[in-house]
């Protein structure tokens, strides 16, 4: 794919479910029966990038896929998991005192919303689903499983991912596909949302601090290279797609019913909840971290999760 041409992909034809009207949703359906779900949190990204950084880059990934290979986006979801468990104690350690701006949730209501999406998705006859993520920690480990527990139950082929997944070569230098606010990051919300990126907003080097919870690399973050890495996401995505939906087509599901909210409900109850104790977001710590928020800090009210 020629970069240069990006923008003016990214402004091609409507795949955002919430603008398309009747007719086109059902056209866009009928060509190819697979949906994107776009999932973030708007939480710090450093002082140069919007804080829906997630959201807004998983959406952007999902909506350049869609118009390149077909499918429709769903509306993202930004109400998700944060201030509990490891969450808390990375963010008293990177943002601090400060107002966050977060939107966040329990992990328990975020993952059973996420089954009443999929049910939805499911009842209104889409062969396939890709859930994105554009949020990293613990939560995409807990999606998978999630996503494992249900498809049983699901006749559309169901297929979940952080966003990072999909950036198998990172920034081309060996270096991590992934950061927090990095270079990484603000270099695919730069080629994803230019306007939601100001690098003019970016601390002096040698100034000590969090910088609300900037990731050290983002002096480094590259227009060009955004740009690359989004298209190999796309890439990755388009080729996932096709595997999803030959899957659908072999199966066979034949006539479907759509699951009730009752059936939804047990689903939650009997097969989720006896394992959503082992989830990693309801741990109280990550591998990497050892020590609770102190009594005094604002992340400490909602650390302990049971």
């Amino acid at each position: 794919m020629d970069y240069i041409q990006f923008s003016f992909m990214q402004k091609n034809r409507e795949v955002r479910w919430e603008r398309m009207f009747p007719n086109e949703l059902e056209a866009a359906f009928a060509a190819c029966p697979l949906v994107f779900m776009p999932y973030g949190i708007c939480e710090p990204h450093g002082p140069q990038n919007a804080v829906g950084l997630d959201g807004l880059k998983a959406h952007g990934i999902c909506c350049a896929t869609a118009r390149k290979y077909g499918g429709i986006v769903a509306p993202t979801d930004y109400w998700h998991v944060h201030e509990c468990g490891g969450y808390a104690v990375w963010a008293h350690e990177n943002i601090g005192e400060r107002q966050p701006w977060l939107t966040a949730v329990p992990p328990w209501i975020h993952f059973k919303n996420v089954c009443y999406h999929l049910r939805a998705l499911d009842a209104a006859g889409f062969h396939a689903a890709i859930l994105l993520t554009g949020h990293y920690g613990a939560n995409w480990k807990d999606l998978k499983t999630l996503v494992k527990i249900l498809q049983p139950h699901f006749a559309m082929r169901i297929y979940d991912l952080p966003d990072f997944e999909a950036n198998e070569t990172g920034f081309g230098d060996g270096g991590p596909n992934l950061d927090h606010a990095g270079r990484v990051e603000t270099s695919q919300l730069m080629a994803l949302e230019p306007s939601c990126v100001d690098m003019s907003l970016m601390p002096p080097k040698d100034q000590k601090g969090s910088h609300f919870a900037m990731g050290s690399t983002a002096y480094e973050a590259n227009l060009n290279v955004g740009q690359r890495m989004v298209c190999d996401q796309i890439e990755w995505l388009g080729e996932k797609m096709k595997e999803l939906l030959l899957e659908y087509d072999e199966l066979k599901p034949g006539t479907r019913q759509p699951l009730s909210f009752e059936k939804i409900e047990r689903l939650w109850t009997d097969e989720v909840l006896p394992q959503l104790p082992n989830f990693h977001s309801m741990q109280l710590q990550f591998a990497d971290q050892q020590t609770a928020p102190p009594v005094d800090s604002r992340w400490h009210l909602n650390w302990r999760v049971s």
